[in-house]
């Protein structure tokens, strides 16, 4: 593994694990939220990220509606 183009500054390289935080939800948390820089970064998985518009939400929905009727 090449360390070329990699920052020396410190911490720089660190990976963080963010899962979500819905209780119970074992997803990864891709989508983080703060309202602002001194409040720390809370992170969801996109089925329960609280901020979606409308218009982001529905895809979702149709996805979980045609995955319950797949059921019955």
């Amino acid at each position: 593994m090449s360390i070329t183009n990699r920052s020396a500054a410190p911490g720089a390289n660190v990976h963080f694990e963010h899962y979500c935080e819905e209780p119970g939800c074992k997803e990864w948390g891709g989508f983080g939220h703060s309202p602002s820089k001194a409040i720390p970064v809370r992170w969801w998985c996109w089925e329960h990220f609280p901020y979606k518009t409308y218009e982001q939400e529905q895809p979702l929905r149709r996805k979980l509606e045609a995955a319950e009727n797949h059921l019955k």
